[in-house]
C-alpha cells in the first residue's frame, strides 16, 4: 500500500471499508518509532545527552524494526479485512459451499484479528523503550517522546478493539490465546504510558 499521506487519508475517509481502523493503528505506530529514532539520534553522540546513550541505542534499533514492521502490519491489516468480505461472497447453494462459506468466513476473521494482535504488542515493545528514554534522551525533544508516548498507546488501544470486533463475531474455540491475553496487554499499555507521561512532564 503505498500512499502519499494525502492519498491515504483520502481513502481513510471514503465509503470504502478499508483501509480502517485496523490500518491507521498500525501507521500511527509507524510514526511513534519514527519520533522515537529521531529523539534517539538526536541523544546518541552529543556529550550533553551521554546519560541517554544506552537507551537510545536500544530505542533506535526497536525503532527501525517496528517502523518496518508497521507498514507492512498496516497493508496486511486491510488486505486481511478484504479477505473477510470476499469469503462473505461465496456461493453458499449447497450443504457443502455452505460449509466451505463457512470456514472461509472464520478463518480469514481469525487472521483478520491476529494483524492486529501484532500491532497492540509491537506497541508494547516500542512504549517499553520509552521508560528510559524519557528519563535520560535529549531534554530539547521530550515533547516527541510524549507524542510517541500517545500515537503507540492509541495504536495499542486501537488494534485490540480490531482483535476483539473479530473474535467478538467467532466461535469461542477460536483465537483462545488472544482471548486470554487482551486484558493484560491493555493494561500494561495503560501502565506503560502513565510512567512516560509522568517522565515527560517533569522534563518538559
Amino acid at each position: 500500500m503505498e500512499m502519499t499521506l494525502e492519498e491515504f487519508q483520502k481513502t481513510l475517509a471514503s465509503k470504502s471499508p478499508t483501509p480502517g481502523g485496523g490500518t491507521a493503528s498500525a501507521v500511527a505506530l509507524g510514526q511513534s518509532a519514527a519520533l522515537i529514532a529521531m529523539v534517539s539520534n538526536l541523544t546518541i553522540g552529543n556529550e550533553k545527552w551521554k546519560d541517554g546513550w544506552q537507551a537510545s541505542e536500544s530505542a533506535l534499533e526497536i525503532a527501525n524494526k517496528v517502523m518496518d514492521d508497521a507498514a507492512t502490519l498496516a497493508t496486511e491489516d486491510s488486505n486481511a479485512f478484504d479477505k473477510v468480505m470476499d469469503a462473505f461472497k461465496l456461493p453458499k447453494d449447497s450443504d457443502e459451499e455452505k460449509q466451505f462459506r463457512r470456514n472461509e468466513i472464520r478463518n480469514s476473521t481469525l487472521y483478520a484479528a491476529e494483524i492486529p494482535y501484532k500491532t497492540a504488542n509491537l506497541s508494547l515493545s516500542i512504549l517499553e523503550q520509552m521508560k528510559d528514554l524519557s528519563l535520560h534522551a535529549n531534554a530539547n525533544a521530550i515533547s516527541d517522546v510524549g507524542v510517541a508516548a500517545l500515537l503507540a498507546t492509541a495504536a495499542c488501544k486501537g488494534a485490540l478493539f480490531n482483535v476483539e470486533i473479530n473474535l467478538n463475531s467467532l466461535p469461542e474455540d477460536y483465537g483462545v490465546s488472544m482471548r486470554e491475553n487482551l486484558s493484560t496487554i491493555n493494561e500494561k499499555c495503560r501502565e506503560l504510558s502513565k510512567v512516560i507521561m509522568h517522565n515527560v512532564k517533569t522534563r518538559l
